[in-house]
């Protein structure tokens, strides 16, 4: 993790003698306390870990996690009370000057307690930085990648024997959050969407009541985590026979993503592997229908480094990165189709980590 830590201090414009990773309680918990730590089990609310440039760590924690801290390659100061975690964060700062934090993910409250109890020193935001570091992964990060993908994959294969005349799409959502964690995930890596029929038209419909019917889109978004790490897969189904428009929107859709496949590698710019992507599409029938990027960064977070292959990118991709690729056509009052799957960035093209297969099957 070591060199994790003193990445993040390279790729910081500022220039902080310290770097301070505040958690609050749920939902407010910055990720990149689990990143530079290791650390894959527990919450840490109220937990402080403190970087320095030689890549050490020092975290504060309460008694309630002390135990599980100690997994981590780091040094752990214990606090009982809030008077002992005032004294210990006193003395792990009081040699530094200028403390870089995370401005995107403290809250405000800490922030201006962080002020008003050291107010000579200088805050500085390095959350530029957390998100530069990690949208490059080690070799940790992309096995970790891998599980998650893996994990989807063997889902995948299940789902046709799931889908069923009357099923509803709450109850194929549950049935899919199942079989992710009985194959290994710790859970869900974001609220499994399962759309039927014309509520496939919306992208981020989520699940509801609605029940399957014959010649109806089945859309399946689901992820897996593995030890915090995420994977994000898309697969659409025809419950029954296929219509000639269904065959298109999906045959179009494939070979928009294969486009996206053959023109992604290392040193490409994002906006180009979508704009060839959004191009072909509005070149079919189908022009206008594709409504979102191309595809985002992923890993810890299911968006990582809130970097996307859109057309308003500035990013160079890089070898190590790892990207969804999702083209999707949305037709409303009709259906949709979205076709997802995560690929990881190499110096001449991309290897492919969700593997099942994406052969349009009438079920």
């Amino acid at each position: 993790m070591k060199d994790r830590v003193k990445n993040i201090f390279k790729n910081a414009v500022s220039k902080p003698d310290i770097i301070l990773i505040k958690n609050s309680s749920e939902p407010f918990i910055d990720n990149n306390f689990f990143y530079t730590t290791g650390l894959h089990k527990g919450l840490f609310e109220g937990s402080i870990a403190i970087l320095f440039p030689d890549g050490n760590i020092d975290i504060i924690v309460s008694e309630l996690e002390s135990e599980t801290a100690k997994k981590a390659d780091v040094n752990i100061c214990v606090y009982k009370n809030q008077s002992e975690y005032s004294k210990i964060l006193q003395q792990s700062i009081s040699n530094s000057k200028n403390i870089g934090v995370n401005f995107k993910a403290i809250t405000y409250n800490d922030f201006y307690n962080f002020n008003k109890k050291f107010s000579d020193l200088k805050f500085l935001d390095v959350s530029e930085s957390f998100e530069k570091t990690r949208l490059v992964k080690d070799e940790i990060e992309i096995n970790l990648i891998k599980k998650a993908c893996n994990i989807v994959d063997k889902v995948v294969e299940k789902i046709p024997e799931l889908l069923c005349e009357n099923i509803k799409e709450y109850e194929l959502a549950a049935e899919i959050d199942y079989l992710m964690q009985k194959n290994g995930a710790d859970k869900a890596a974001f609220e499994t969407i399962s759309s039927f029929g014309k509520n496939t038209s919306e992208p981020h419909y989520s699940h509801g009541s609605t029940i399957l019917k014959a010649s109806d889109f089945v859309l399946c978004d689901f992820g897996a985590c593995h030890k915090k790490y995420n994977s994000d897969i898309t697969r659409t189904f025809v419950f029954g026979k296929t219509s000639e428009i269904q065959i298109e929107m999906y045959k179009t859709v494939l070979d928009a993503q294969g486009l996206a496949f053959e023109n992604s590698k290392s040193g490409v710019k994002a906006s180009d592997v979508h704009n060839i992507v959004d191009s072909f599409i509005n070149s079919t029938k189908f022009k206008g229908r594709f409504i979102h990027s191309t595809g985002h960064s992923l890993g810890l977070s299911v968006h990582d480094g809130n970097a996307r292959l859109s057309q308003f990118s500035n990013l160079i991709l890089e070898e190590n990165m790892v990207f969804t690729i999702e083209p999707g056509i949305y037709l409303p009052g009709f259906g949709g189709v979205r076709i997802e799957d995560d690929v990881l960035i190499k110096k001449n093209g991309i290897e492919i980590l969700t593997k099942s297969s994406k052969q349009l099957i009438e079920i």
